[in-house]
């Protein structure tokens, strides 16, 4: 696909949703809201007719029954299904697509070569969506198969963009993106919820600890992201006045070595992430 060719599919190129569940809106909802793709150039299919009906009147655009007529008429195919499902629909799907299709997965663990050995010499892309994406603040990780380009990736990570952040990764590297961006929420949840906890046992309501813990963490991930050339190593050193309370806090973590215990986590769960795939 070439770079005019990518242009034009920005503005006219049809895209299909197998599956219509949260991340599938997610995107959905962030493609329309931005304009990127006119809202009627995009479909979801839903082989329930009440889940198929109920997603069309939450999404707002045309969900069908059937996944080949919406494999036909797609130029992109979300394919946004359960990992366990995702041979069953290609397999159904796959005598509709050419060559100009373009192959979009966003299920957990099933890599592009597994794609490709159902469906052939077709353009995959491969998509780790977290599920901040819902309230457009997703992290994705964006790998290409074999047959795909480099203007495919960069057209998916373009849509992603307007539910979040993305990156171009290798598809080695998609284990740890899950560890990191995939899982990293519930890790996220839990170190807010036990700061929060802490507060409680410590006198204060919980309700105002949690928004106290849930505020800074916003607060904090802003300065990193606007941080410019400082290293964040300067961000905790500019709060953690030697001899001051939070240096303490500080000295407390690096006692109980919380480096190793966030290495040990992203590493398990990478661990676990390159199982699932096999």
């Amino acid at each position: 696909m070439r770079e005019g060719r990518l242009n034009n599919m920005n503005k006219n190129c049809k895209v299909g949703f197998i599956g219509c569940g949260k991340m599938a809106s997610a995107i959905i909802k962030g493609v329309i809201s931005s304009g990127f793709i006119p809202k009627e150039n995009l479909k979801g299919s839903e082989v329930n007719p009440e889940i198929a009906q109920n997603a069309q009147n939450r999404l707002g655009i045309t969900v069908i029954t059937d996944n080949k007529a919406l494999a036909i008429d797609s130029d992109v195919i979300f394919v946004a299904t359960k990992p366990n499902y995702v041979a069953q629909v290609l397999e159904e799907i796959k005598s509709e697509l050419t060559p100009e299709k373009l192959i979009v997965s966003i299920a957990a663990g099933v890599s592009t070569s597994k794609i490709e050995n159902i469906i052939g010499r077709n353009r995959v892309v491969r998509v780790m969506p977290n599920t901040p994406a819902l309230v457009l603040e997703g992290m994705s990780g964006v790998c290409k198969g074999s047959f795909a380009s480099n203007e495919d990736q960069e057209f998916v990570i373009e849509l992603l963009s307007n539910i979040g952040k993305a990156i171009s990764v290798t598809e080695e590297q998609m284990d740890i993106v899950t560890a990191i961006s995939g899982s990293g929420p519930a890790f996220f949840y839990k170190v807010i919820e036990d700061m929060a906890r802490a507060g409680e046992k410590l006198g204060l309501d919980y309700d105002k600890s949690l928004m106290l813990a849930t505020q800074t963490a916003i607060g904090s991930a802003k300065m990193v992201t606007q941080r410019g050339e400082t290293p964040v190593q300067t961000l905790i050193d500019n709060v953690a006045t030697k001899g001051g309370c939070t240096f303490v806090g500080i000295s407390v973590m690096n006692d109980e070595n919380s480096e190793k215990l966030f290495y040990d986590v992203i590493e398990q769960t990478t661990k676990k992430a390159s199982e699932l795939g096999k």
